[in-house]
């Protein structure tokens, strides 16, 4: 019943807001006709990633040259407080991916302006403000609002204000964020992907932001063992990835 209720609530809470219709209409198709959509070709995926996985401090080391230990230690009393709001935010989010992969990728390209989709607590924002603000740079992310949960204005909770004058926050799904995104920089440093799950989705954000990525910029997608449209997308395109074992998932990550 609770679920019937969270469905319901949402469906409320989208026909409130015609500018998400978009967005409804493509939910609706892909939890009936395209359900089957979310998983494909999950275990050809899997195999694939366990075989070249790595830590995320290899990672680090190998493509950017950079200590991965530096982060924590710098930011000690950032993330402390960070922690501190997350503990204190009565809406539960999706939790803290692989930070220091974002930071340095930052840092490796010298980032002035960044991508990300999938925003929740604000958890790689940060990671990607706490490298942008050292040259003014800026993130531009996307993220869906919270519309089941009344949890709009916590997004991002994490952030602290000083960082946010360095932040560009779009409430659309990707199809209609990423477009007003790109309307304002035609070329991009980084890109976090960790929003629209589906094969789909991930298969039409992967293009869009990858056509914008410069030369020797840092591509990275959380996730990618959910669905193959990581794998077949790097193998369409010729890309050699590394891949991060992370928490018991897979990150991809490559330089353009």
């Amino acid at each position: 019943m609770n679920e019937i209720l969270r469905v319901l609530k949402t469906f409320l809470a989208y026909l409130k807001r015609p500018d998400l219709y978009p967005e409804l209409g493509r939910k609706i198709v892909k939890n009936t006709v395209n359900r089957g959509n979310a998983f494909k070709g999950k275990d050809k995926t899997n195999l694939w990633a366990a075989s070249k996985s790595i830590s995320q401090q290899e990672v680090i080391s190998q493509l950017f040259g950079f200590e991965m230990s530096s982060f924590k230690t710098d930011f000690q009393e950032v993330l402390r407080n960070s922690e501190q709001r997350e503990k204190d935010c009565p809406i539960k989010m999706g939790g803290a991916g692989a930070l220091e992969l974002i930071y340095f990728a930052c840092e490796f390209t010298k980032a002035q302006h960044v991508i990300e989709t999938g925003v929740a607590y604000g958890w790689s924002s940060l990671a990607a403000l706490l490298s942008l603000e050292k040259r003014n740079g800026t993130l531009y992310s996307s993220d869906m609002p919270y519309l089941a949960q009344d949890g709009d204005q916590y997004v991002g909770c994490v952030v602290p204000e000083n960082l946010k004058k360095n932040w560009k926050l779009f409430r659309f799904a990707d199809k209609e964020s990423l477009p007003k995104i790109f309307a304002e920089s035609a070329s991009f440093d980084v890109l976090h992907y960790d929003s629209d799950k589906s094969y789909n989705g991930r298969m039409w954000a992967y293009d869009e932001m990858y056509k914008r990525l410069r030369k020797g910029g840092v591509f990275i997608s959380d996730d990618i063992g959910d669905n193959s449209a990581y794998q077949d997308f790097c193998e369409k395109n010729n890309i050699d990835t590394k891949v991060v074992e992370f928490e018991g998932k897979y990150v991809g990550i490559f330089i353009k």
